[in-house]
């Protein structure tokens, strides 16, 4: 015993450490001297006295044992071999950060991950799904095929012909998975793997369903009915519960996501809430005013042209734009001002336009060019 090192000494730790102090300290050096991390050639055995410390101090009745009699009350009590003793709960996930997953396996006789037999939910899945611009706007109604698996009606997802039908497979005895053990210089490693003969379910079947072949699922092609809610946007998505992947062992289906693409309108630009419009208007109009009506997404509102309206102007229309999925109010409709000049004058309206340009350049008036012009020189 004299070569021993004390047990608090080899995990850096005061006799009154507690129960995580002990853990932390541990984790921490057995990631520092694990053989296939640290290549110096103490490092091997200073990872045996790091586990068999641990050992020992993370085992009350242990713990209590050596701090009455120290190692004198050891011997006997077990047999350290680096990797077959206690505390590899840890290790199993110290091992795993080293090489980034689970290892699929334990040391020294002990198993960390198993198959899971219990039910498993199926995976969701995604479809698109084409809208035009006003049912996104109002909402509506759309009617789709989706094809996908149904639990079988005649044996329940079970596969077997029936219940008498299914027993516990003699392989893996209802674990789900089998284990094979290899020495290597490391120790004794167990690998863990899905058992071959029930493919990690835990039962075997003597005699399958007819109805579904044994698969506990049939296929099945049905139409669901789609409520598009008003308001909705580009992008959004829709849930269909049930519809989507197959579970396994008995487990529920997952669901069915739509995506909703919301086709473009020729004339009409949705902007969350706001409709975007462009409408066009006679320079005559836009010099001294009008009223015209205006297209919306319900119906034709009459709107103001203020006198004096320049190119671009953004006129509101409030209330008429896209309804709040929320039950909020409605957007509005901005509408740009494009000022359209005539490029073919009749000879009156040429007659006309001359009229007002006399005016423009009656003598003392300053004319839009000369403001123009001024701007340069102040």
């Amino acid at each position: 015993m004299a070569d021993k090192r004390d047990y608090y000494e080899v995990l850096g730790l005061s006799k009154g450490a507690s129960e995580d102090e002990i853990k932390k300290a541990y984790r921490k050096l057995a990631k520092k001297y694990h053989p296939d991390v640290n290549k110096a050639p103490d490092a091997e055995e200073k990872f045996k006295e790091i586990n068999e410390a641990y050992e020992v101090l993370s085992d009350p009745q242990k713990r209590q044992t050596y701090d009455q009699f120290g190692f004198a009350g050891m011997d006997g009590a077990q047999n350290f071999s680096g990797f077959s003793g206690g505390g590899f709960d840890d290790f199993g996930d110290i091992f795993s950060s080293f090489f980034g997953g689970d290892m699929g396996g334990g040391f020294g006789g002990r198993s960390y991950s198993r198959a899971n037999t219990g039910p498993i939910r199926g995976d969701d899945r995604l479809m698109r799904l084409d809208v035009e611009f006003m049912e996104a706007c109002f909402g509506g109604h759309k009617t789709i095929r989706v094809q996908y698996d149904e639990t079988c009606s005649a044996c329940g997802g079970s596969g077997a012909a029936s219940a008498s039908d299914i027993e516990t497979c003699p392989t893996c005895k209802g674990r789900g998975s089998v284990l094979t053990t290899q020495r290597t210089i490391l120790g004794v490693m167990q690998s863990q793997s899905i058992c071959p003969d029930c493919r990690g379910t835990g039962k075997r079947i003597r005699k399958v369903c007819p109805k579904c072949a044994g698969s506990g699922f049939e296929k099945k092609n049905s139409e669901v009915d789609v409520t598009i809610p008003a308001g909705i946007n580009d992008g959004q998505r829709l849930r269909i519960p049930g519809k989507g992947e197959r579970g396994a062992n008995g487990g529920p289906n997952g669901d069915l996501y739509l995506e909703i693409r919301v086709r473009p309108h020729e004339k009409f630009i949705r902007d969350g809430k706001n409709i975007l419009l462009e409408i066009p208007i006679t320079a005559v109009d836009a010099t001294i005013g009008t009223t015209v009506d205006v297209p919306t997404i319900k119906g034709e509102v009459t709107m103001k042209i203020p006198a004096g309206t320049q190119e671009g102007t953004q006129l509101r229309l409030k209330g008429v734009g896209v309804p709040d999925p929320r039950g909020g109010k409605p957007g509005d409709q901005l509408c740009t001002v494009r000022i359209k000049i005539d490029k073919k004058l009749t000879a009156k309206e040429k007659a006309l336009y001359q009229q007002l340009k006399e005016l423009e350049d009656k003598p003392g008036k300053e004319n839009i060019w000369d403001k123009f012009l001024n701007s340069f020189m102040n």
